[in-house]
């Protein structure tokens, strides 16, 4: 029996202008790996949904058709019965976390079904240790960072061993490290225990590797169904991996899903020898320091830390005697590991904590996006705080996606008040496809051309390359590289863009195109 099934299934949120699924049929087998691919508002995060029995259950709307999960009718079962065959990791992990405590949060769907005392301790030791969180074990799930909480999160969609799981964008919060980690215990979890994944992401090129299978999604609508490697030949610009698209603007016929297969095809390219430098046709790669991080350290400054510390009463210190100054019209992305401290850092520019020790000067008014973009809607209706929502007004929040909340959210933010010394934006791209992406890193540059410095937490390499002129690596709280972006993502294992991997100090797959060509 699939583990999951769907047979036409149309279904349209309340007051929703088009379905958000349109005559969906699929199945999932037991051990799957499927990868969902699409566009923003494709339909992705509806179909977890509909496979977690939140639509039609929560979100209301109408539903036709008919999907199985688990051996469960979703006509006949709601969300709770749903739930222990099928665990799920939404887009908004801080909205799934209800306990105190990080070992009260994986404990509780284990002792909500009635397991024994050992077999709820075993199963919250294991899920911390697959995701590399026993070390928090006894922390409150409020002092956490939005990775942290996505890690754990994915721990209590685990800790009951389910039939299937469903996850969105479960790397979207992640460093580089944690996500490959968090692929490698999925992929574990998928082989060993022959739990199904399903797996909703934009940032493809992570995944592919590890799936068996990948679906697309069009308007709602199966557009693709099949292996990875067919999926790079198929997929239009706007979801396309990088890795498939540098060889496709190279004209090659193959379309790599790895690194590695990568590599290997370019050794082969004729050439190839003559061309080994490649630094040099990367975007600026290892200029000079941009002009804006002269400025700034010459005094004229947007925004500026001094020697800033940020210390937890009774806990640790997250920013540690922090100097930072960003120059009027300045684009700077701020990059590190989870728990690395930059959202406080960002917190703390903007004004919304005060530090322990030191000094922050800002020549105006400092706005701050905030991780969960639910934050800044206050009413049932999208276009009651945001006016310029066009066909999304008449929505709830809650009924759009994830991508559409979060543009939505950086208007409200953008749009208030008089124009901004420096705005400061945390993990702005959760939910976004690259087509979106492309748009908010032109709006950035916009805002920079005005005067406006700009500084981003992000953990997407690909986006940083494409509007920031600096980048901050932080490193247990405080800054460990602050160079040109082309100096700081151009050539490492980790931090750097998956074409700078095959093409050191080559930041993007429009730069590197000649050097694979044949």
């Amino acid at each position: 029996m699939s583990v999951l099934a769907l047979d036409r299934v149309t279904y349209a949120f309340p007051d929703a202008l088009r379905p958000a699924l349109r005559d969906v049929t699929l199945a999932v087998e037991p051990g799957e790996f499927v990868v969902v691919a699409g566009a923003s508002a494709s339909g992705k995060s509806t179909l977890l949904r509909a496979a977690a029995g939140l639509v039609p259950h929560f979100h209301g709307g109408t539903f036709a058709g008919r999907l199985v999960c688990g051996g469960l009718d979703t006509r006949e079962h709601g969300p709770a019965a749903l739930s222990a065959v099928a665990g799920s990791l939404f887009q908004d992990p801080e909205t799934q976390v209800v306990m105190g405590t990080v070992r009260a949060e994986l404990a509780f769907p284990l002792e909500n079904r009635g397991r024994s005392g050992a077999e709820v301790a075993r199963g919250v030791e294991e899920a911390a240790l697959a995701l590399g969180i026993a070390h928090l074990l006894d922390r409150s799930t409020h002092e956490l960072s939005g990775g942290e909480l996505q890690r754990v999160a994915l721990g209590a969609a685990l800790a009951g061993r389910p039939q299937l799981l469903l996850l969105d964008e479960p790397t979207s919060q992640l460093d580089p490290v944690a996500g490959d980690e968090l692929l490698g215990v999925l992929r574990r979890v998928n082989e060993e225990w022959g739990t199904a994944v399903l797996l909703a992401e934009h940032r493809l090129e992570r995944c592919l590797p590890a799936a068996d299978r990948v679906l697309a999604l069009q308007d709602g609508a199966v557009a693709f169904d099949g292996t990875a490697r067919d999926f790079g030949g198929w997929a239009p610009r706007e979801i396309q991996p990088p890795l498939a698209r540098l060889f496709a603007l190279a004209n090659r016929a193959e379309r790599p899903i790895s690194v590695k297969e990568a590599r290997a095809l370019i050794a082969e390219t004729p050439g190839r020898a003559d061309r080994r430098d490649s630094r040099s046709n990367g975007r600026g790669a290892f200029a000079c320091s941009p002009a804006g991080m002269d400025r700034a350290r010459s005094g004229a400054a947007a925004v500026a830390l001094q020697r800033v510390w940020f210390e937890v009463k009774h806990g640790p210190a997250i920013l540690k005697g922090v100097d930072l100054a960003l120059a009027a019209g300045e684009t700077v992305a701020l990059m590190g590991r989870n728990g690395a401290g930059k959202s406080t850092l960002l917190r703390v520019l903007a004004g919304v904590e005060a530090p322990s020790r030191g000094r922050v000067d800002r020549a105006g008014r400092v706005p701050l996006l905030l991780q969960n973009p639910g934050d800044y809607f206050l009413h049932n209706r999208v276009g009651d705080d945001a006016p310029d929502a066009g066909a999304l007004a008449d929505r709830h929040p809650r009924d759009i996606s994830g991508g559409e909340r979060q543009r939505l959210a950086l208007q409200i933010v953008l749009e208030g008040g008089e124009r901004p010394a420096a705005v400061c934006l945390d993990e702005p791209t959760r939910g976004m496809d690259r087509a979106h992406m492309a748009d908010l890193a032109a709006r950035l540059k916009a805002l920079a051309q005005g005067g406006v410095a700009v500084i981003v937490a992000t953990h997407d390499a690909e986006f940083a390359t494409a509007w920031a002129e600096r980048t901050v690596l932080l490193g247990d709280g405080r800054p460990v590289a602050d160079a040109p972006t082309a100096e700081v993502l151009g050539g490492g294992w980790y931090f750097a863009t998956q074409t700078a991997r095959v093409l050191p100090g080559v930041l993007d797959p429009a730069h590197g195109a000649a050097l694979v060509a044949r």
